[in-house]
């Protein structure tokens, strides 16, 4: 899952950023409007976190070009102003939720696993919890287990394993995982995908549930495709 963050405040956008990739998800960071345009316009995101007030303007009008656009990414708005009035106005914009300046770390990433599961493509049994077959991934905990015992994944191996539980029985594109589990400063032509699903196959085990698709990607299925 992959992350835009608008924030000028440099401090508070570094931590949120660090718990973000701590929790397993992609994160990149922005300090203006333009910065945060830009990077909307060459990158799919799960989740949007928004600084109402940044030094080009209020994110507010942003966001109502990208839902009048017909973007519908969740998107939650940090900042300090904590009146009826502006909550009610960042709402009407569009924003699918609100977090008052100061907050808690652990609340920020709780709301991100909330927003990041309207914005999984497929998800299947309980919502806190991603299946196929016997593997099982719970985002809100980290978890993630086959047969019952628990994988002992690296936070990247789980973002992977969480974007493919979330299109599964179909091909996903290497283009695909870097967009949505790693950030802006990935290099999109280096083996790095290759190399973490090949970590991934290997401790998910048999029988194989993550396939390579020749010249494709990869699909995580109960049968090779």
């Amino acid at each position: 899952m992959r992350v835009l963050v608008l924030e000028d405040d440099q401090d508070i956008g570094s931590a949120v950023a660090r718990f973000l990739r701590e929790a397993g998800y992609a994160v990149d960071l922005a300090i203006d409007l333009a910065a945060a345009e830009e990077r909307l316009a060459v990158n799919d995101y799960d989740v949007l976190v928004f600084d109402r007030h940044v030094p080009d303007g209020d994110s507010i009008h942003l966001l109502r070009a990208e839902r009048e656009a017909g973007r519908s990414t969740p998107t939650l708005f940090l900042t300090a102003l904590d009146g009826v009035v502006d909550r009610v106005d960042g709402l009407a914009a569009g924003a699918d939720d609100y977090l008052i300046k100061p907050f808690a770390m652990e609340e920020l990433v709780a709301r991100v696993h909330a927003l990041s599961r309207r914005s999984a493509q497929h998800t299947v049994g309980p919502a806190t919890v991603l299946r196929l077959a016997d593997v099982a991934l719970e985002p809100d905990r980290l978890v993630a287990t086959r047969n019952g015992e628990p994988l002992n994944l690296t936070i990247k191996e789980f973002a992977v394993l969480r974007y493919l539980l979330s299109n599964p029985n179909r091909v996903v594109t290497r283009t695909e995982l870097i967009e949505h589990c790693w950030d802006e400063f990935a290099e999109p032509m280096s083996n790095v995908v290759d190399v973490k699903v090949a970590q991934l196959r290997k401790k998910l085990g048999d029988p194989p549930v993550l396939h390579t698709v020749r010249g494709a990607g990869y699909s995580l299925s109960k049968a090779a495709p």
